[in-house]
């Protein structure tokens, strides 16, 4: 029997019209795959991409990993992906007795560094679940010599059937919101309500506002809603709760012969905007906390063309409106001396939107690299996949071909998983376990639990002078903690225990405690009163975001 030959690698493959044991001619019946890892070098670490490579080495075809050698490697026909975020050398050391299933299945872990543990845990995924691709030279770059295509969007249903990823996708994460101004939950504020057939009036809305000064502050004078068409659904100039001192017609282009006889209120056009504007819509607009702020309404789905286009120095620098659409969409905004049209920047939101969902999250970028969904480019080997993970997650990372499995908690995650597992056409599984970084969320959320925990580290790091290495400081574990371990040690080892022969299991937990790491980082740039000395909380912080940044790779194979 002959085989296809990978030019890539040089090794032997088999194709999908092959039997499943068409490997065992060459390699004899009792043949079996293996891992071993590589002697790394000191002080060595791996990275996100390095886990991804190994999926892509075996399923794929990537590159073989420098880090890990997979003995007959084709007879591995399936990869399980579990993804555990929270889960840090600290901890499993510290509980290798209740985690025991996760060397008897893997073996010694590698420790893998997180991007930052000060990003949302989006970031961890999006390394493991995104692939940097090298474009072909003849692929289209979209530079500056390059026209894209600025063509207005007809249908949204014809639009979703040839994008890369997902409009929900380039939605802000929980983190970004919070990093760029976005209030939530605050006196006075109105939230966006579910739509009562559970299909939003309209899935797309453009926003822009503008503000005059008042002895207040800025205050709300104009509100602009569009669809995606372009076309206006609400446009209504708006009176201040109080007398105006400055109309800013520069920049807002108000003036007061406009404002003359408006008696439209806030809260007039409060009710018109949750009336066109459901939870699930998403809004689309630049800098839009300044929008939301000016109407005071709460809504998390949003698409922010100044976060989605980087600047080149990246931080909280912004691109301008203006600068943006001049370079992209080849025209001219807010250059009248009458000041800014807000149905003019709100089409220019939209339209440089688009421009990134249609031609993928690197449109605008230097063109030497692109990114595809992990699933896309298994699925492009001719490789099934099934995605278990929650709503937001399988919106964002499915592929068209992949099975998409969302889930409520890790009872689900587990069933759902082991199901996937057991089905002979499907070659990668992802799973995602939450119960041990919701745990440390809860935790830091807590006060007492908070308090406790930091009394804890600072006698820890204050008063034991005779050690000063991380590796000898030993946490104390709730009850709680141990239940959840336990619970979690006991899906591994029934995801493994399912596993056919020769299938290739990997645990990830890519961070440790990122949680008490937010939480330390806010309540020091916030200067919140506490009774802990400033100086003592920063060593503490320090501590503990060395831990959470270093995350643990395991792979074993059923054998």
């Amino acid at each position: 029997m002959s085989f296809p030959i990978n030019n890539r690698t040089g090794e032997e493959t088999c194709t999908d019209s092959d039997t499943g044991n068409a490997f065992y001619d060459i390699y004899g019946p009792q043949a079996k795959a293996g891992v071993e890892f590589k002697t790394p070098e000191s002080n060595s670490s791996l990275n996100l991409e390095d886990v991804q490579g190994l999926i892509t080495w075996v399923l794929g075809e990537g590159f073989m990993p420098s880090w890990v050698f997979i003995k007959n490697k084709p007879l591995i026909r399936k990869v399980v992906m579990l993804y555990v975020p929270g889960l840090d050398a600290a901890i499993y050391l510290s509980q290798s007795k209740i985690l025991h299933s996760l060397k008897e299945c893997c073996g010694i872990p590698r420790p893998v560094l997180a991007p930052s543990c000060v990003s949302d845990g989006m970031q961890t995924i999006d390394a493991l679940l995104t692939c940097r691709i090298k474009r072909k030279r003849e692929a289209a770059t979209f530079t500056k010599k390059s026209e894209p295509d600025t063509d207005p969007v007809t249908s949204l249903s014809e639009l979703k059937k040839n994008i890369p990823f997902p409009v929900s996708y380039y939605t802000l994460t929980t983190k970004e919101l919070e990093d760029n101004g976005y209030i939530h939950d605050q006196p006075g504020f109105l939230s966006t309500l579910p739509a009562p057939s559970g299909k939003p009036v309209h899935e797309i809305v453009g926003v822009d506002c503008e503000m005059c000064i008042t002895n207040e502050g800025f205050e709300l004078t104009r509100v602009t809603l569009i669809d995606y068409k372009g076309q206006v659904l609400l446009d209504k100039l708006v009176k201040p709760s109080n007398a105006i001192t400055d109309y800013n017609t520069r920049y807002s282009g108000i003036t007061s012969a406009m404002m003359d006889g408006v008696t439209t209120t806030l809260r007039d056009v409060q009710e018109d905007f949750l009336q066109l504007v459901n939870k699930e819509t998403v809004l689309v607009g630049h800098s839009l906390e300044n929008d939301l702020l000016a109407l005071k309404v709460s809504h998390s789905l949003v698409i922010d063309t100044a976060v989605l286009y980087k600047h080149s120095r990246g931080g909280t620098y912004k691109i301008a409106l203006r600068v943006l659409t001049r370079k992209f969409l080849s025209r001219e905004i807010q250059d009248s001396q009458n000041g800014h049209d807000s149905i003019e920047d709100a089409k220019a939101a939209m339209d440089l939107a688009f421009l990134k969902i249609k031609h993928g999250p690197d449109f605008g970028r230097p063109p030497s690299f692109m990114r595809k969904k992990l699933l896309t480019v298994l699925g492009e080997s001719g490789k099934a996949s099934s995605f278990v993970d929650n709503i937001s997650i399988v919106k964002r990372y499915a592929s068209e071909s992949s099975h998409s499995i969302p889930v409520a908690s890790d009872d689900e995650a587990l069933s759902k998983t082991i199901k996937e597992v057991k089905n002979e056409k499907i070659h990668f599984v992802w799973a995602q376990f939450t119960e041990l970084s919701c745990y440390y969320k809860k935790q830091a959320e807590d006060a007492e639990a908070l308090n406790k925990k930091l009394a804890e580290m600072i006698a820890l790091l204050t008063c034991n002078n005779k050690s000063k290495s991380r590796k000898s400081i030993k946490y104390t574990i709730t009850p709680d903690l141990k239940d959840v371990l336990h619970r979690l040690n006991s899906r591994v080892k029934n995801v493994f225990s399912n596993l056919p022969t020769n299938a290739m299991l990997i645990l990830c937990s890519g961070h440790g405690d990122t949680a008490i790491v937010q939480r330390l980082r806010k309540m020091l740039s916030e200067k919140v009163d506490t009774n802990i000395p400033r100086d003592h909380l920063v060593k503490v912080l320090e501590e503990l975001q060395a831990q959470a940044e270093v995350g643990l790779c395991f792979v074993g194979v059923k054998n």
